[in-house]
């Protein structure tokens, strides 16, 4: 491919969006549609929908509500008690990245963040400003994209390729929040096995660690998934309270056929007014720039650990669960699924964590059963379990 060409691949892709982030934070890879177009499902129909097989959860959209007033509350006090943890987090990530790439990227050649919409958004934003960062040590040339990866569906082929023809020569870091039981890993994983073979073109771009190496970063890994993770504890990110409102106004994606292009998406302008996703970016990045200690170099895993399947498996039994996708683990999805969900019962380790409090408040307003399971359930400090509303597929 010569060069010119590559240069207008890349210019395409700036006619897309960036949601309510800044242009130079990110580029959304998805179509963005009016919200006016998506039928919006009552969450009770939309579960009945899944559960019985007739759709699948992307096809349909429950349309988002402003967060209540104590909803905001409480994500404000998330945002205050995580803030050091967050900047310092993102530093050691960009550090790490920047031990890893220094000698494989350049101007020309960038290190390519690819987050997955939505929870990787955040994340992916913050390490795009980390590596920006000319007065750092682990400034780094990167470019920082979004794409839709659905369960069952995968990653969106569309966009894939739009990366790959646009930038032949660039590592490919895909980036997401958090690991609740794997099922992204896993999903990412088969995504790409097109690319494992060695003699594929596209197979540096990706497995650049390892033939075997999926690269996956996250903020917090419970699962034990990522190839690189900032901890593998599970803890109350704060981008993880908010759906929309702190992960640039996007709807979770809705799936198309790579034959008609691009996954889709919303962008809720009616919530401009309640918009965090600006302001959460902000400023965890200045309170990043402010640190005082030096950032680590974090471990990079060659395989996967999967060190929580053995108590999913557990739960699954002791509830009589037999599709895993009604098991939403980590103090983010689990507040996740009660807000755009059916929850039957909150799983606890314990009844009064801190990092529990928006979760314990939204069970109490809609009487879902709280059971505290005490280390039975650790590294995950809370779990939502799905409703069945019919036979388990």
């Amino acid at each position: 491919m010569t060069l010119p060409n590559i240069q207008t691949k890349r210019a395409t892709l700036k006619n897309y969006g960036s949601g309510s982030y800044l242009a130079s934070d990110v580029t959304v890879l998805l179509n963005m549609v009016d919200k006016d177009a998506v039928a919006d499902v009552p969450v009770s129909q939309k579960e009945a929908l899944i559960q019985s097989g007739q759709r699948h959860y992307s096809d349909m959209l429950t349309l988002e509500q402003a967060p209540t007033a104590m909803h905001e509350q409480l994500y404000t006090q998330a945002l205050e008690q995580g803030t050091e943890r967050a900047a310092t987090d993102i530093a050691h990530l960009a550090h790490t990245l920047h031990h890893v790439f220094q000698r494989k990227v350049n101007d020309e050649h960038p290190l390519i963040l690819v987050s997955l919409v939505r929870a990787g958004l955040p994340i992916g934003v913050l390490l795009q400003r980390a590596l920006s960062d000319t007065d750092r040590d682990y400034s780094l040339p990167s470019m920082h994209y979004g794409i839709s990866i659905i369960r069952d569906r995968g990653l969106d082929p569309v966009a894939l390729q739009m990366l790959l023809d646009a930038y032949p020569d660039s590592p490919i870091v895909f980036v997401d929040g958090w690991t609740g039981k794997g099922a992204i890993y896993k999903e990412l994983a088969r995504s790409l096995e097109t690319f494992s073979d060695t003699t594929h073109a596209n197979f540096a771009n990706i497995f650049h660690q390892g033939a075997d190496v999926i690269p996956l970063l996250t903020l917090a890994d419970p699962a034990g998934v990522a190839w690189l993770a900032a901890s593998e504890e599970d803890w109350l990110i704060p981008s993880g309270l908010l759906n929309s409102t702190v992960s640039g106004l996007i709807s979770r994606s809705l799936y198309t056929e790579p034959s008609s292009g691009l996954h889709r998406s919303v962008f809720y302008d009616d919530l401009l007014d309640t918009d965090h996703s600006l302001a959460f970016i902000d400023h965890i990045d200045a309170a990043r720039r402010s640190l005082a200690i030096l950032p680590e170099r974090l471990p990079t895993y060659q395989q996967p650990r999967y060190q929580t399947a053995a108590l999913i498996d557990t739960l699954a039994a002791d509830y009589g669960i037999t599709n895993r996708n009604r098991i939403k683990p980590t103090i983010a999805e689990a507040t996740r699924a009660i807000l755009r969900r059916d929850p039957e019962r909150i799983l606890l380790a314990t009844a009064d964590h801190p990092d529990t409090i928006l979760l314990r408040h939204l069970c109490a307003q809609r009487n879902i059963t709280i059971s505290v399971l005490g280390d039975k359930i650790l590294p995950y400090q809370a779990i939502t379990l799905i409703k069945q509303r019919s036979k388990d597929s």
